[in-house]
């Protein structure tokens, strides 16, 4: 009898403990956990609700207009990577711009309306950790990446919707997501080089375009029918940079040169390429169509600039000093350096520079801008402070 009754409180107690974790995990919205954590709940649950407000719940984390026209709009961290966008009024309703962003801790959405100065929660589909989010561009849907398994060893990237109902996964330990209209664009590289494939935006019918014996590249869209590639960069290592063509010819655009990253315009017509030298920045601008190479007034490195989307205009974080001692891009890349950026704008025609923010005199603290972000219209620029993850609007 007695064995009986230590049998039946065990059951109990582990039919409670069940519930517990039921509870913890899964019936409550969007919590926050540590990154790099993995996604416990990957594909499942449905996101959480306030039907009282239209199915989209408000965000606690308002946003602050730090002066007319520079907003922070989150206090972080977010995922590397948003998306702006321009909604056409009608009759009845304004023009607005949204700014579709990620929670890195959670990975729930969010959306800024700039007109309404407001941010609601569009998904609060647990995921957390997400490292960057690459958007299509209607914001409809994110390929996120973030780290798994016990060592943090594994690369997941998950089409996660902006409403946070569905989704589905890419292969494992892919190296590089780029995402156009139409089309994903992957990266899977080894010992024996990499293999770029396309896929439809759904991850269906994936195809290899093409092949290199190269083994660690970057690569991305460069107009309609050609890619960008380049080596990963480093201070001690000369890389170069390619355009490929659909049938897989590599044709140097530029190098080599160490600590090469390069940005192709929206029409793939300039590649914007950065580099070092005798441990300072240097940028320049390629012309794809005549090969020329011309340079820029002003030196910052790619992953901190942004071209507008008629290829007129770049944006970039430029550094007002650089910490003495240190080597680039490496130190800057592993977070032994952070820069105090002025913001410039570069007219591509003419090549001249304009001063558009100096942060400093805005907020009294100092900005390291990266992941930036433009609207189709040019009146909305959106960057990350490196410094602590938070997510700034700037109107312009």
């Amino acid at each position: 009898m007695r064995r009986t009754l230590i049998i039946a409180a065990a059951v109990i107690l582990l039919v409670g403990i069940g519930v517990a974790v039921y509870f913890f995990f899964f019936a409550k919205p969007a919590v926050t956990t540590t990154p790099g954590t993995g996604l416990p709940v990957a594909g499942q649950g449905t996101p959480q609700t306030d039907t009282s407000k239209g199915g989209i719940i408000t965000s606690p984390n308002t946003p602050v207009a730090v002066s007319p026209r520079l907003i922070q709009i989150s206090v972080g961290p977010v995922a590397l990577g948003e998306m702006v966008i321009n909604k056409a009024g009608n009759a009845s309703t304004s023009a607005e711009t949204t700014v579709n962003y990620i929670d890195r801790q959670s990975g729930n959405i969010f959306s800024y309306n700039s007109s309404l100065k407001t941010t609601t929660r569009t998904s609060n589909k647990t995921i957390p950790g997400i490292q960057s989010a690459s958007w299509l561009p209607n914001a409809s849907l994110a390929f996120v990446r973030y780290l798994s398994g016990t060592d943090s060893s594994t690369i997941n990237t998950y089409g996660l919707p902006i409403n946070g109902i569905g989704g589905f996964f890419l292969s494992q330990n892919l190296a590089d997501v780029a995402v156009s209209s139409t089309n994903i664009l992957t990266l899977a590289s080894g010992v024996n080089g990499s293999v770029v494939s396309l896929a439809n935006i759904d991850g269906t019918h994936s195809s290899q375009i093409f092949t290199t014996p190269l083994s660690s590249i970057r690569v991305s869209f460069a107009g309609k029918n050609q890619y960008l590639v380049y080596t990963k960069p480093s201070s001690v290592l000369q890389g170069d940079a390619f355009l490929v063509d659909t049938a897989g010819t590599f044709s140097r655009v530029f190098g080599p040169r160490t600590g090469l990253t390069a940005l192709a315009s929206p029409s793939g017509k300039w590649i914007l390429v950065s580099y070092s030298f005798n441990n300072t920045l240097q940028m320049v601008l390629v012309d794809t169509t005549t090969n020329e190479v011309l340079p820029l007034p002003i030196a910052s490195m790619t992953e901190k600039c942004v071209w507008s989307n008629d290829d007129s205009v770049i944006y970039c974080g430029v550094p007002v000093d650089l910490p003495s001692g240190a080597t680039y891009p490496d130190d800057w890349y592993q977070g032994a350096v952070h820069f105090s950026d002025r913001i410039w704008k570069i007219q591509v025609s003419g090549r001249y520079a304009q001063l558009v923010l100096d942060f400093t005199k805005e907020t009294e603290s100092s900005l390291d801008a990266e992941a930036f972000a433009l609207d189709k219209l040019n009146t909305m620029l959106v960057f990350v402070n490196k410094n602590d993850l938070s997510l700034w609007s700037y109107s312009l």
